[in-house]
């Protein structure tokens, strides 16, 4: 049972670095595959490896982490913007803005996205990294969201099968 939850925390924590990577469907084959493994602790699993991967897009939107050297852009001259890309700058910019003058705004954002995953979750990561979110408001939050969403997840398979036999 424990390497089947260390492979759950993997992939959560792939999933959270890679986003075509679906934990969802791991999650739903897992239970299907392995329906002993225990609904809490596949919950637990993917929150802490969820949460830890998205740690690094949230501490680098929060500017406290920076990429190696070699995964930056390499820098260019700088030329005019084009129409399309100062209109995406001016909307970042205002978003970014709005975030910091009302951070509470991103708690509850970012608590609904981590249990029902709209908006998406990576999207309201790297935004409570941009709003300055605390690391441990973050990781509070994500965690039992997290937690919250993919013990239903899990336990829902077998909730349906014990209603259908009943």
């Amino acid at each position: 049972m424990l390497g089947w939850l260390g492979l759950t925390f993997g992939v959560a924590f792939g999933s959270a670095i890679v986003p075509l990577i679906s934990i969802e469907v791991f999650v739903i084959g897992l239970v299907a595959h392995q329906p002993h493994i225990s609904w809490w602790g596949i919950g637990l699993a993917v929150a802490v490896g969820q949460v830890l991967g998205k740690m690094f897009y949230f501490l680098a939107a929060r500017g406290d982490w920076h990429l190696p050297a070699w995964l930056r852009r390499k820098e260019k001259p700088e030329k005019p913007p084009t129409a399309w890309r100062a209109r995406w700058k001016a909307r970042l910019e205002w978003v970014r803005e709005r975030c910091h003058r009302h951070p509470h705004w991103m708690f509850g954002t970012h608590a609904v996205s981590s249990v029902v995953g709209l908006p998406p979750f990576m999207f309201t990561t790297v935004l409570a990294g941009l709003a300055g979110m605390s690391s441990w408001l973050f990781i509070t939050t994500g965690m039992i969201g997290r937690f919250a969403r993919f013990s239903v997840l899990a336990a829902a398979p077998g909730l349906m099968a014990g209603w259908l036999v009943h």
